[in-house]
């Protein structure tokens, strides 16, 4: 185990970095993998199953956020479980919250490698994803504020890049062409349609993992949550709306670059600005890896740092202050997921890990109201109990959708959490002393 000294986080976040940060994180989603719900859906089950994956998002992230500035720890849902359900509670947050952002990033990495591709044919998707990964691993490792303030730098390109997206093609739209074949699987599609709605915000909540490097995080995690989700929610149903009237649905439902695709039938392929979309499409894509990064990482550490994981990944890099082996270990794990060459399917893992921790982050906030009502709160979810309950009940009803429609990716991730339990038990780690970091956070007076 590293020493304590070592183990400790620069606080240098602003809410400006929080935004950021948010925004990056979940921007790719607005890019690629939200249109193959289409495929399942159409135009309206989609837009019906956004809506409900919206409500779900708001809710959670005004809920979320009262556990992020009452606990401000690395670990986030993994710590708020550990306080309301203990050290097995903890770790089913933990596995969720680790299989959802390292997941995700594999996925973003396979729309980097396809946007390359689809730009330069001759270069081959895998390896380019893979060298993505090298690249900004590194860039990870050179300290999280320069990583945050790369964020920002991004973030604003991404968001510019869509907004002109909109505009280009808002002319074409059609309400005909939208509502066209628009619900072909009726209420089932909606259903099966919920994984995909739910990747334009998932991995919104890996703001939680660099609490511990905001210098006021009371004051300024709210503000860089809030002002993230209303940035978020304004871009995915611009875009998924306006594509939706240029052309039929289902020749948009199974590619990985279908704003690239877009611009191409509005403009035609051959037109320069369709080729410069596809260029500067990369900066949503680059956003949303980058942050991943950060925040698999520090899930990494904060579960290493309290014995949850291998004592290594807790280490800290002398130079940066930044959890360097947790940074590789997740990137050679999702440089395995590439290879297998099936994005659709770990995209739906990297989602069901998201419900999960979703369930375990409000079941907490309940838990810790009931048991610790005086802990201090300096921000707390506004009409509870409805906010927390309506996202709790949405957050089950799409995990009974996951699994419904994917069977065996369930009994994977499953059989991945027992595995996870098993290997806890034996090594006693449930009896293990409370580790002093989860302890140090809570208030109660």
């Amino acid at each position: 185990m590293a020493s304590q000294q070592a183990q400790q986080l620069k606080k240098v976040l602003k809410p400006i970095h929080l935004w950021a940060i948010a925004v990056s994180l979940v921007i790719s989603g607005e890019y690629v993998g939200w249109n193959l719900g289409w495929g399942v859906s159409g135009t309206v089950g989609f837009l019906i199953a956004t809506v409900i994956i919206t409500v779900m998002y708001v809710t959670f992230v005004f809920s979320y956020t009262e556990l992020t500035t009452s606990i401000p720890h690395a670990g986030g849902a993994f710590a708020y479980a550990y306080h309301a359900m203990g050290p097995f509670g903890a770790l089913v947050a933990g596995y969720a919250t680790v299989i959802d952002l390292m997941f995700a990033t594999p996925v973003i990495a396979s729309g980097l490698g396809s946007y390359i591709h689809f730009l330069y044919p001759g270069i081959p998707v895998i390896p380019c994803a893979m060298t993505f990964y090298l690249i900004f691993m590194g860039l990870n490792i050179s300290g999280v504020k320069e990583s945050a303030v790369f964020s920002i730098v991004v973030a604003m390109l991404a968001i510019a890049e869509l907004l002109l997206f909109m505009g280009v093609i808002a002319p074409s739209f059609k309400i005909h062409t939208f509502l066209t074949d628009s619900m072909p699987f009726g209420w089932g599609g909606v259903f099966a349609a919920l994984p995909f709605a739910i990747w334009f915000y998932l991995a919104i909540e890996g703001v939680a993992m660099v609490a511990e490097e905001v210098k006021e995080p009371k004051k300024d995690i709210p503000k860089g949550y809030i002002s993230g989700i209303v940035t978020l929610v304004f871009l995915a149903f611009g875009v998924m709306i306006l594509s939706g009237g240029i052309t039929n649905w289902k020749n948009l439902s199974k590619i990985d670059y279908p704003l690239p695709e877009a611009i191409g039938i509005v403009l035609g392929k051959t037109n320069g600005l369709t080729k410069m979309f596809a260029g500067i499409g990369l900066f949503g894509l680059i956003a949303s890896f980058h942050g991943t990064i950060l925040a698999y990482s520090r899930q990494l550490f904060a579960m290493a740092r309290s014995g949850y994981l291998p004592g290594f990944l807790s280490a800290v890099n002398k130079k940066f202050n930044t959890p360097h082996w947790a940074i590789i270990a997740g990137g050679v794990i999702g440089c395995i997921a590439i290879l297998t060459g099936t994005t659709d399917q770990i995209l739906v893992l990297s989602v069901l890990g998201a419900v999960v921790m979703y369930l375990m982050s409000m079941l907490s906030l309940f838990i810790l109201r009931i048991r610790q009502p005086h802990m201090e709160r300096p921000f707390a979810a506004p009409f509870y109990p409805v906010f927390p309950g309506v996202a709790l009940l949405i957050a089950v009803v799409s995990l009974f959708a996951i699994i419904w429609y994917n069977p065996v990716l369930s009994l994977l991730f499953l059989g991945g959490l027992i595995l996870t339990l098993a290997l806890f038990i034996l090594l006693k780690k449930h009896k293990a002393a409370v580790p002093e970091d989860l302890m140090s956070v809570t208030i109660d007076i």
